[in-house]
């Protein structure tokens, strides 16, 4: 793997998902718990900064009231207006501590749906620094980063999903998007793979896959 042309996109890791009092915490908590996901995205980021990789963050966010979506929204989004989450200038928008941007790190702007690339411009920026390789973590497993790696895939990128860094809202939608989805569309590997790899040392791999 050339960090050269690698760029790790980190989804949605904003408080609303990721702690304690956060809007949707409750619906992702149980997944983010028995994958340890802060931990490996994490440990994905540090490796990413330290191997001189771009980092990526994409963020969700809406002004109050919504007006940038349907009035009378469905699915995932009703759940998004319903529970008042990813307001921004709110606590609850704010990406976590534990990936929070740094010095040199990208932070994407206009994500208002499940796709990163969809009302973004990061299919400009992957392009325009060289990027061949999308590395994928976040939420939702089975909804935006399902959704980033469909479209990553399609762009024709190399894509490469972090099984044991995504979480969703219960472990079987989350298993069967892993087991299922990602390898039609992507290269899933642990994070202790994907470090590996960007070291240039080999990895045993986890049977687990993040189930």
């Amino acid at each position: 793997m050339n960090p050269e042309t690698t760029a790790l996109v980190l989804i949605e890791f904003q408080h609303d998902f990721t702690s304690e009092g956060g809007a949707l915490h409750g619906a992702v908590q149980g997944v983010m718990e028995s994958t340890d996901m802060l931990t490996h995205a994490r440990e994905a980021l540090e490796a990413t900064r330290a191997a001189g990789a771009t980092v990526i963050h994409s963020p969700i966010t809406f002004q109050k009231g919504y007006y940038e979506i349907n009035a009378h929204p469905y699915g995932i989004l009703k759940g998004v207006v319903d529970s008042n989450a990813f307001v921004k200038d709110t606590w609850g928008a704010q990406i976590v501590d534990d990936v929070a941007p740094a010095d040199g790190d990208i932070v994407i702007e206009g994500k208002r749906g499940l796709d990163a690339f969809g009302s973004t411009n990061l299919d400009f920026i992957l392009r325009s620094k060289g990027i061949s390789t999308v590395v994928l973590a976040g939420f939702l497993t089975n909804c935006c980063v399902e959704s980033t790696m469909r479209s990553a895939y399609e762009k024709g990128f190399e894509v490469i999903t972090l099984t044991d860094a995504v979480g969703a809202t219960s472990a079987e939608e989350h298993a069967n998007a892993i087991r299922y989805d990602y390898p039609m569309f992507s290269k899933p590997m642990t994070t202790a793979e994907y470090v590996g790899a960007l070291r240039g040392t080999a990895v045993t791999a986890d049977s687990s896959r993040g189930y």
